[in-house]
């Protein structure tokens, strides 16, 4: 699933291909993926376009052109890729955007629980973003601790709720929390003033390390990294580790490590 990390390897693969490039032809292979816009709507609107400089929010990849930008939401299966127009499309190559150097912008996305949005001007793309809160590697010590206080819900989901911080998902959740060594059952408001300050200091290790690799690293030193083993263990403590539902995800943490 596309998190923070795996959305800053998209910007990449945009601004090395579709960066100052004008888009010659639109096609749409699976109209799913629109997000308030019809295809003819899509053509007309952005076809000779010249695309501009990138930038991320959160999950959400935002690309303005000379006109309007597109907001890309990669939901569960959702990638971002750089193609020769001769090579053929995938079974999952949704929307495909053809540029005047001959490459192209290519949409793939299995499960289609996102997609992509057109928004007029930069009013429209604030709207799109607003619900948003701020971005997870631009958050600051005391303004994360301010967005714990008063949450009453577990720390876990929390964090996940992108109407706190944006960008966090299941993955890097687990692995902040075990960096910190906290339970992800904890109730947020509960956490002390340095408990807080661990976990912000987890959550900028853990996204230093993950955002020049463009993907959530299943590294095996990492919580992540043995989440999947058949009898997964803890990388720092040997200790068997726990896994079950919460706030409706799988969630994987060490007992005897986080409190």
């Amino acid at each position: 699933m596309p998190e923070l990390p795996d959305v800053e390897g998209f910007l990449a693969v945009f601004r090395s291909c579709g960066q100052g490039r004008r888009v010659e032809r639109i096609q749409v292979r699976d109209a799913g993926v629109l997000r308030g816009v019809s295809g003819a709507r899509l053509r007309a609107r952005l076809r000779g376009r010249r695309f501009g400089e990138p930038w991320r929010h959160g999950k959400r990849l935002v690309t303005p052109t000379d006109g309007p930008a597109l907001v890309w939401h990669f939901g569960m299966t959702g990638e971002l890729l750089c193609a020769s127009a001769d090579d053929p499309p995938a079974a999952h190559d949704r929307l495909l955007l053809s540029l005047d150097d001959g490459r192209q912008l290519r949409y793939r996305d299995q499960r289609k629980l996102q997609g992509v949005q057109l928004a007029a001007d930069d009013a429209a793309v604030e709207r799109i973003l607003a619900g948003l809160g701020p971005d997870a590697l631009d958050v600051g010590r005391v303004e994360f601790a301010g967005l714990l206080a008063g949450r009453r819900g577990a720390i876990k989901a929390t964090l996940m709720d992108q109407s706190v911080t944006a960008g966090l998902g299941n993955l890097l959740c687990d692995e902040i929390l075990w960096r910190a060594r906290l339970a992800p059952t904890r109730v947020a408001r509960d956490l002390s003033e340095e408990e807080c300050r661990t976990l912000h200091a987890s959550l900028r290790r853990v996204l230093k390390s993950a955002v020049p690799t463009g993907r959530v690293p299943p590294r095996r030193t990492w919580l992540i990294g043995r989440r999947d083993d058949p009898e997964p263990e803890c990388p720092r403590c040997d200790a068997p580790l726990r896994s079950r539902r919460v706030s409706g995800r799988r969630t994987v943490w060490c007992d005897r490590c986080q409190s």
